[in-house]
């Protein structure tokens, strides 16, 4: 797999505790972060997977501004 570089900007107390952490468990900071990302796109694939769908984002947006409109349907309105 192919990596970039990127600065990740943290306050200093951030960093010393992750640095502190990251020496109590032998680990490399990057791979701390790596763990870290790989966990929080697990826990946002659904999102992933909507966003996938053609149209489904503008669809959304549409009906955001539907509902500011004051149009849409209630709950008790919509199909099962």
């Amino acid at each position: 797999m192919k990596r970039v570089t990127t600065t990740v900007r943290l306050s200093e107390e951030k960093a010393r505790l992750l640095r502190a952490i990251a020496g109590y468990e032998g680990k490399r900071i990057n791979d701390i972060i790596n763990e870290l990302i790989d966990e929080y796109i697990n826990r946002h694939r659904e999102t992933l997977e909507l966003l996938s769908i053609p149209n489904f984002l503008e669809e959304c947006r549409e009906g955001l501004e539907e509902i500011k409109r004051g149009g849409g349907k209630k709950l008790s309105e919509l199909d099962d």
